[in-house]
């Protein structure tokens, strides 16, 4: 009987082990395929096929948005701009045309507003889109939920949020009816953990995931491809411009690596390192991860934005 129950119990050590070998070696060949083979090999969807069609981009004007009408338009679609600094976007239309020789039309809109919807679709009328990029996104100072102003609230919901669905519900007619189109819908690292400090932006970035990844499933069947893309740190603005290293990419960096995803998943980090980030996150328990690691890591960051911010008024 012993001899039995020792064997079971080989058996079932035996089939844990192979399990968890081939989950491990599944994760490495596919973050292999996905960031050191897509690009080289052809892998990915070839944006090219869609040149003379347009790519609409929503925080434009600067960051990953930027990067992302760039790229794209040096893949040959023309580009929609989309935010709320008329001078940026003419800056940013005319290097796009002059560079890659496409048409580029600009769209002034402040998505913190729920009033800018008539009009952006009145502008889009026409184009044959092939692309929707949801970027546009804000942020509040790190702080406890009780310390942030309630008004900032309401601003993280409408342009997280709501701007995702609405150009969504404008754009994705025309895919459905063309059978044909790509909705990038980015979204956070900090969506994927409890983030203390920073709890309604990564809850606002919880949904877009979860949309998302329910609104692919719904479409993939009649030929819309939905991505989500969840980046760690990009030294952008939002990040209070952060230097680049090893973890912390360009946004031109950043959206290169990403674009190459594209058709070969739907929930990316979009960067290896980011990716291998939260890899190293998920060996945790996800309260003791939040408890000990971040909740620290945020509390010396608000403090750090503090002091500088009391600098800046004495200054």
């Amino acid at each position: 009987m012993a001899l039995f129950v020792d064997s079971s119990l080989e058996l079932v050590g035996i089939v844990a082990l192979s399990y968890i070998g081939l989950k491990v070696s599944w994760g490495i060949w596919q973050t292999v395929r996905l960031y050191l083979l897509s690009g080289p090999l052809g892998l990915s969807l070839d944006f090219r096929n869609y040149a003379g069609r347009w790519a609409v981009v929503t925080g434009s004007s600067d960051g990953i948005g930027k990067e992302y009408a760039e790229q794209l338009a040096a893949r040959g679609l023309n580009i929609v701009l989309i935010s709320r600094s008329e001078d940026k976007l003419k800056t940013v239309a005319a290097n796009i045309e002059e560079k890659s020789s496409v048409q580029t039309k600009i769209v002034v809109a402040d998505f913190g507003s729920t009033e800018i919807y008539d009009n952006i679709k009145h502008q889009l009328e026409g184009l044959d889109i092939a692309c929707l990029v949801n970027n546009v996104g804000t942020g509040a100072p790190a702080d406890f939920f009780l310390g942030i102003d309630e008004k900032m609230y309401d601003q993280m919901v409408n342009v997280n949020v709501m701007s995702m669905i609405k150009m969504t519900r404008i754009v994705l007619p025309g895919m459905v009816e063309r059978k044909h189109g790509v909705v990038i819908n980015i979204s956070s690292t900090s969506c994927t953990v409890p983030f203390p400090l920073l709890t309604i932006y990564a809850a606002t970035k919880a949904f877009v995931t979860h949309f998302s990844r329910s609104l692919a499933v719904e479409y993939k069947g009649k030929g819309i491809i939905v991505q989500t893309v969840i980046p760690g740190t990009v030294s952008t603005n939002m990040s209070d411009n952060q230097p680049v290293n090893a973890t912390i990419p360009t946004p031109a960096d950043f959206v290169r690596s990403a674009l190459t995803t594209v058709g070969l998943t739907g929930l990316t980090c979009g960067y290896f390192a980011h990716s291998l980030q939260l890899w190293i996150a998920s060996l945790f328990p996800q309260e003791m991860f939040a408890t000990r690691v971040l909740l620290p890591l945020m509390t010396m960051y608000q403090n750090t934005g503090t002091k500088t911010a009391q600098q800046k008024k004495e200054k």
